[in-house]
């Protein structure tokens, strides 16, 4: 039954994220930063490269589809669309929570995806929170072995469980089953949340513990209370979720601030992440790469190629971003200043 009441749950989670407005109330944060243009660039915009590394792999741009769903026929075949547009598109990708699959021995089309993704950076994942619930070290390994990934992402999503009927709310004495898994599996560990953001006293507790990345994901996109605001049991947990749409850390302040307070650490920014232009000023403000997700879900509901259409206008707009604010790669991007805009109370 426990497995019928995971996948349920992923269904619906794929299907509230279609059909209804779960935005946060809140913005990401990044319409409040600007580039200065350069009217003389001096650069040619096809030789703009937009090729970069994370943790250790080359990527054709600092992008990846973020975490999102799988286990299901639905969650597989929507997971082989994208490591489809992944390959083609040379970007990363996480699949969802593997929780259900190993828990059920069943791992579905999961073990496709390697094929279908043989050269691009593929994440396995697991919420953090399992560790608490009987998750050892060789069940990570599992969800590891079961793409072939290159990485491991723990994610963190402390509130969403606690407004889940079913969630998992022991977070207690996680700190170091965290650090347990970063010091016996063999590929790095990226912790992310899951849409509210990470402070700056977690990122430091969280980088102690001897992640290899983290992802900020902050407010300003999904916001995974409205989800589990639509799956309440009762008119009181529907009014409970509905108070929490404006939580949360907005991603470029957090991206900001952890970078600021570790900047060695490698960052992901993610928490409504849509263009290629707010990738530019993600990098800009610290970020190695970007996560975007649900926008790809949408996409792919109607094909491989609008996802890969979506990669392309990304591309696009983050070539064009960098061309006119005077950046010729990545690593040049990632010296720009941004400034902060100034409100225009007329709008």
């Amino acid at each position: 039954m426990l497995m019928d009441e995971i996948f349920s749950r992923k269904d619906d989670h794929i299907h509230i994220n279609r059909t209804k407005d779960v935005d946060s109330a809140l913005s990401n944060g990044f319409e409040k930063f600007a580039f200065e243009h350069q009217a003389l660039p001096e650069l040619d915009l096809s030789a703009v490269n937009t090729g970069t590394r994370f943790l250790g792999k080359n990527l054709q741009l600092p992008l990846m589809i973020s975490s999102m769903t799988g286990g299901t026929r639905e969650g597989d075949m929507i997971n082989q669309r994208l490591a489809e547009a992944a390959q083609q598109t040379g970007i990363a990708m996480g699949i969802g929570s593997q929780r259900g699959q190993i828990e059920s021995g069943e791992y579905g089309q999961a073990q496709e995806l390697r094929k279908i993704a043989p050269d691009v950076p593929l994440f396995a994942n697991l919420g953090a929170v399992q560790l608490n619930y009987g998750f050892k070290i060789d069940k990570v390994q599992q969800a590891i072995d079961m793409i072939e990934a290159d990485g491991l992402i723990l994610h963190l999503n402390p509130l969403q469980e606690a407004l889940q009927p079913e969630g998992n709310s022991n977070f207690a004495g996680l700190a170091r089953k965290i650090q347990q898994v970063c010091e016996k599996i063999p590929v790095p560990v990226i912790v992310k949340e899951v849409g509210w953001g990470i402070s700056v006293s977690t990122a430091k507790q969280l980088a102690e513990l001897g992640v290899a990345a983290l992802d900020v994901a902050g407010a300003g996109g999904t916001s995974w209370s409205e989800v589990e605001k639509y799956r309440s049991a009762s008119e009181s947990r529907f009014r409970i979720a509905s108070h929490f749409r404006s939580w949360g850390i907005a991603t470029a302040e957090a991206l900001q601030r952890v970078h600021q307070a570790i900047p060695g650490l490698p960052l992901v920014a993610s928490g409504g992440m849509t263009q290629g232009m707010e990738i530019a000023k993600a990098v800009s403000l610290g970020a190695s790469i970007a996560g975007i997700a649900r926008p790809f879900l949408i996409a792919v509901s109607d094909s491989t190629a609008a996802a890969i259409a979506l990669v392309d206008e990304i591309r696009t707009e983050l070539k064009i971003t960098m061309f006119a604010a005077g950046a010729p790669d990545i690593s040049a991007l990632s010296r720009l200043k941004l400034s902060r805009r100034t409100p225009n109370y007329d709008e």
